[in-house]
C-alpha cells in the first residue's frame, strides 16, 4: 500500500492536537505509513510558523493543498466556531475528513456540517479523544444500564464533551431528557435514556479530576479510569481506521446527540427541571 497523505487544516495550528497527532504519526504510529503532507490555517502567520517549525509544507491555497492530500483533518479543537468554514473549504474535494472536538458550536451548525458532507458525498466523522478508551472496550462485551462519568478541563464549554462522549458512546444516542445541577466549577448532568437507562455526568473544570467512568451492567458495576498513557494513540488509531475504510466507524446520531446534550445543558431551563431531548437520526 502507498503512503497515505494527510492534510491538516486549522485555525492557528499551534495547539496540542496538531502537535500530538503529528508526533504520533512520526513515531508511535509510523507503521501506519501516514504522513502529514501539508497544512493550511485561517491565521496564516501562525500557521506558517508552525509549518516551518515542524517541517510540514504550508499551502496558502487550499486547492493546491488538496493536490497533496488523500484525506483531511479539520482541527481547531478550541475553536469549533470555525469548523463550518473549514469544512466548506475542504468538503468540495470529496475526501474523507475527520473533524476534531467539539464538532460544532451548536446543534444547528452540526446538522449543517453533516448536510454539507452529504451534498459532496464526503465520509466524515467527529469524536473527542475519549471515544476509543478502555471504557468502551469493556462496554463492547457487556450490556450497560447506567453510567457515571467524570472529567475536568479548562471550562465546561470546551471540555464537557469528553465525559458526555464517554456516556453516549456507552449508552447510544437515545437520550430522552436532561437536568443540570450546578454551574461554574461543579456541574452535574442527569440524563435519562430509552429503556430505563441512565447516566450522570460530572464536569469539574479547573480541578484535578481524571477522566473516568463507572459502568453498571446487569451483573456488576465497574469503575474504570481512562488510560491516559494511550489516550491519543488509541484516538488517532480509530481516526486512521476511518481513513482506511473510507466510511465512518462512529454513528453520526451519537455525534448529534452529544452536541444536543451540550446545547441543552447550557439552557437556563435545564437548571430547574428535566428538559426533553429531540430524537436524532443516523
Amino acid at each position: 500500500m502507498k503512503t497515505q497523505r494527510l492534510a491538516f487544516v486549522d485555525y492557528r495550528l499551534e495547539n496540542f492536537h496538531a502537535n500530538e497527532f503529528l508526533k504520533l504519526l512520526r513515531h508511535e504510529l509510523q507503521e501506519r505509513d501516514v504522513v502529514v503532507s501539508g497544512c493550511h490555517a485561517l491565521n496564516e502567520p501562525a500557521g506558517r510558523l508552525w509549518a516551518q517549525t515542524n517541517a510540514v509544507p504550508y499551502f496558502a491555497n487550499i486547492g493546491a493543498l488538496n493536490d497533496h492530500a488523500d484525506c483531511f483533518m479539520v482541527l481547531a479543537p478550541s475553536n469549533p466556531e470555525v469548523h463550518l468554514d473549514l469544512c466548506q473549504r475542504v468538503f468540495p474535494f470529496g475526501k474523507p475528513t475527520y473533524v476534531d472536538k467539539t464538532f460544532a458550536p451548536d446543534l444547528a451548525t452540526a446538522r449543517e456540517i453533516f448536510a454539507l458532507a452529504d451534498r459532496y458525498r464526503v465520509p466524515v466523522q467527529t469524536t473527542s479523544a475519549l471515544r476509543y478508551t478502555n471504557v468502551q472496550t469493556f462496554v463492547r462485551t457487556a450490556g450497560v444500564r447506567h453510567v457515571v462519568a467524570w472529567g475536568g478541563g479548562r471550562s465546561f464549554a470546551e471540555y464537557a464533551i469528553h465525559p458526555v462522549e464517554l456516556a453516549v458512546s456507552c449508552l447510544g444516542p437515545e437520550a430522552v431528557s436532561l437536568l443540570r445541577r450546578g454551574t461554574g466549577q461543579y456541574s452535574q448532568l442527569l440524563l435519562n435514556f430509552s429503556g430505563d437507562r441512565t447516566a450522570v455526568i460530572n464536569v469539574y473544570p479547573n480541578t484535578d479530576t481524571p477522566f473516568a467512568a463507572s459502568v453498571t451492567t446487569d451483573t456488576e458495576t465497574k469503575l474504570i479510569t481512562v488510560d491516559g498513557a494511550t489516550l491519543f494513540v488509541d484516538a488517532l488509531t480509530g481516526i486512521l481506521d476511518f481513513f482506511d475504510a473510507g466510511r465512518p466507524n462512529i454513528d453520526r446520531a451519537e455525534s448529534l446527540m452529544i452536541r444536543q446534550i451540550l446545547d441543552v445543558a447550557e439552557q437556563p431551563a435545564a437548571l430547574t427541571g428535566f428538559v426533553n431531548l429531540e430524537a436524532v437520526e443516523s
